[in-house]
C-alpha cells in the first residue's frame, strides 16, 4: 500500500521536457550566435581586403585615366590615383550637401569633366563652407579651358538613404551617384568619381584634404567577439545548471 506521506511522483514526460527544452533552446541560440559572429568575422575580412587594396593603391603610380578602355574593372582600381585631362562643364555642377570638416557645414563641389577622349567623369573639385544662410550658395565656378587633373578614384556607396523621394531640382544633391547624375543631367558619366588633390588655382577656396577610408574593421572585430562570447556563455549555462541539477538528483 502506498505511503500516504509520500509526495506523488512527477510525470517522466514532465521531466524529460525539463531537460530537452533547455538543451533544444541552448543549441539553437549558440547556432544563432556562432552564425553571426562568423557573418561579422567575414564583414572584417572583406573590410581588411579593402584596407590593403588601398594601402596599395596609395603606393602605386598614377594612372592616366585616358589609356583605360570603356571595359576597365573600376572596382579593382578603387583609391588609385589618376590624372586626367579635359574641360570642366560648369554648367552641370553640383553641390554635396552636409559635408563637415573640423565641425563646420558645407559641400563638396562636384563637375563633369569631358576629357579628351570624349568621356564625362564626375570630379569632386573638393570642399566649401556653408554660407551665412542655406540660402546663400556658395560660388565656385571651375576653371576655364582644357586643365589637368590629379586624384584618387572613389567608386560612390550604392545604397543610400534621402529624406525626400522627389526628382532633384537646383544644384543642391544629397548623395553622389552617377548613375542618377547621367539620368538627371542627360549625359553619359565613367561610375567613378575622381576626389581631386592637385589644385586647379590659387584662391579657389576649395579645401582637398581627404581624410583615409574608415573601413571598420575593429568594430566588426569587436562585434565578432561579442557573438562567439555569448555562444560561449549559453554553453557554460547549460553546463551550469545540469551539473547542478545532477549533484542535486545525486
Amino acid at each position: 500500500m502506498p505511503n500516504a506521506m509520500t509526495s506523488p511522483a512527477r510525470p517522466p514526460v514532465r521531466r524529460i521536457a525539463l531537460r530537452v527544452l533547455p538543451t533544444l533552446a541552448t543549441i539553437a541560440g549558440v547556432a544563432v550566435f556562432v552564425a553571426a559572429g562568423h557573418w561579422q568575422q567575414g564583414r572584417m575580412h572583406d573590410k581588411e581586403a579593402l584596407r590593403a587594396q588601398q594601402d596599395s593603391a596609395a603606393a602605386a603610380a598614377p594612372l592616366a585615366l585616358a589609356e583605360l578602355p570603356a571595359a576597365t574593372d573600376w572596382t579593382a582600381l578603387r583609391y588609385r590615383r589618376v590624372s586626367a585631362t579635359g574641360t570642366f562643364d560648369a554648367k552641370r555642377q553640383i553641390l554635396l550637401d552636409n559635408k563637415v570638416r573640423d565641425g563646420r557645414v558645407g559641400y563638396d563641389v562636384v563637375t563633369p569633366l569631358l576629357l579628351t577622349d570624349g568621356r564625362t567623369v564626375l570630379v569632386d573639385r573638393g570642399w566649401i563652407a556653408q554660407g551665412a544662410s542655406r540660402g546663400l550658395l556658395p560660388s565656385v565656378p571651375p576653371p576655364e579651358g582644357v586643365v589637368g587633373v590629379a586624384g584618387r578614384l572613389a567608386i560612390p556607396a550604392a545604397g543610400y538613404l534621402e529624406l525626400k523621394g522627389e526628382a532633384i531640382a537646383g544644384p543642391v544633391w544629397q548623395n553622389l551617384d552617377p548613375a542618377r547624375f547621367a539620368a538627371v543631367s542627360g549625359i553619359a558619366v565613367l561610375p567613378v568619381v575622381i576626389e581631386q588633390i592637385a589644385p586647379e588655382g590659387a584662391g579657389d577656396g576649395l579645401v582637398r584634404a581627404w581624410p583615409a577610408p574608415d573601413f571598420g574593421i575593429e568594430k566588426h572585430r569587436i562585434y565578432m567577439m561579442q557573438w562567439y562570447a555569448f555562444a560561449a556563455l549559453a554553453v557554460a549555462l547549460w553546463l551550469y545548471f545540469h551539473v547542478r541539477r545532477g549533484k542535486n538528483n545525486g
